[in-house]
């Protein structure tokens, strides 16, 4: 913990987003490509999430009407407030989209600029324009202008180590009317390796020029790493991606932790099994057999985290592609494990 930082007051409990008001350190659910569809934001949201974003949404596949970029507009009354996030450096592909995802009613529009992958970067979109600040800047001005709804920024530190300006990125990003800015605690080159380094966002946040929420990201794998975020870095809320996978009770976890100061009890196996089992349907009825399938096999090894000798029925779940097979495997690992008490 680092407790040599001073802090801003918070002059209100209440976090607000445009006119979207949230509660004090609100919990979003991170944008996550083939992750945070329809089905994974509604066990979230379910378990506690305060706001959740689609994946990220390509803005040149989207003018193209690329089925699967439009696919991932799809938003529901249930999950609100929801912001789709769109990435792209092309300024007129960017204020076309803009238009395009208004007609979805999201309540919030999120620009990527932190996507480290090298096919987004090449392009000069994602954490590739951390190398462009003055067409970050402009790109997110002219979005601003393009919308009535409020305009937010995911972004990283910076592109290397040499070039983090990142209390300087976010000013101007709040000074041409971003409404919230999520900060990714590594920069490009670091990918995902090493630690998550929130001490700059901190500083993000400590700027008295800043009055816009500062949320941190990554890194944030407990209940105790997110009240580290709240307490000794002092950020308005924590943007919360891969601790998610296979784990929507995150958010409730953090929350009890929050209040009590406590674990919450461990989720059992039954619930476990009912949140795979409604995971696994509501994919098959958004997106199709094969593809529901498919994309939610990634989430079982965290469902059953800690069930010794599982190996087994994991095979079942992540080599099957009939749906019908791992509805029985669900069955299969309840009449095995009866009597099993995660820690």
């Amino acid at each position: 913990m680092n407790k040599n930082l001073n802090f801003a007051p918070k002059l209100e409990l209440l976090v607000k987003i445009g006119d979207i008001e949230l509660p004090d350190f609100p919990l979003l659910l991170a944008p996550m490509e083939d992750v945070s569809d329809p089905p994974f934001r509604a066990l979230c949201k379910e378990q506690g999430a305060d706001v959740v974003y689609t994946e990220f949404v390509s803005s040149e596949g989207l003018i193209r009407n690329a089925a699967k970029s439009v696919m991932k507009l799809d938003i529901y009354e249930k999950e609100r407030p929801v912001g789709i996030q769109i990435f792209g450096a092309n300024m007129e592909s960017m204020l076309q989209t803009i238009d395009i995802v208004e007609k979805s009613n999201p309540d919030i529009i999120d620009i990527n600029f932190g996507c480290p992958v090298k096919k987004v970067v090449s392009k000069g979109a994602g954490a590739g324009i951390l190398k462009d600040i003055c067409l970050m800047e402009q790109l997110t001005a002219e979005m601003v202008k393009r919308t009535n709804l409020p305009v937010t920024v995911k972004t990283r530190l910076g592109w290397d180590h040499d070039s983090i300006k990142i209390v300087e990125v976010a000013e101007r990003l709040q000074d041409v009317g971003c409404k919230a800015i999520a900060i990714h605690g590594r920069t490009r080159a670091q990918m995902y390796k090493g630690e998550a380094d929130w001490k700059p966002i901190a500083e993000v946040k400590n700027n008295p020029r800043m009055h816009i929420p500062v949320f941190g990201n990554g890194d944030i794998t407990s209940p105790e790493k997110a009240m580290e975020m709240r307490d000794s870095y002092g950020l308005d809320g924590a943007m919360i991606g891969r601790a998610t996978i296979g784990n929507p009770w995150f958010f409730k976890q953090v929350k009890h932790f929050f209040e009590t100061g406590e674990h919450l009890a461990p989720i059992s196996l039954a619930e476990r099994v009912d949140a795979a089992r409604r995971h696994l349907q509501m994919a098959i009825d958004w997106k199709g057999e094969t593809l529901g399938v498919f994309e939610t096999r990634r989430h079982y090894t965290n469902y059953f985290k800690g069930i010794p000798h599982f190996k087994e029925y994991r095979m079942k779940m992540v080599t099957s592609d009939d749906s019908a097979a791992v509805f029985a495997a669900f069955d299969e690992v309840l009449a095995a494990f009866p009597d099993y008490q995660f820690e």
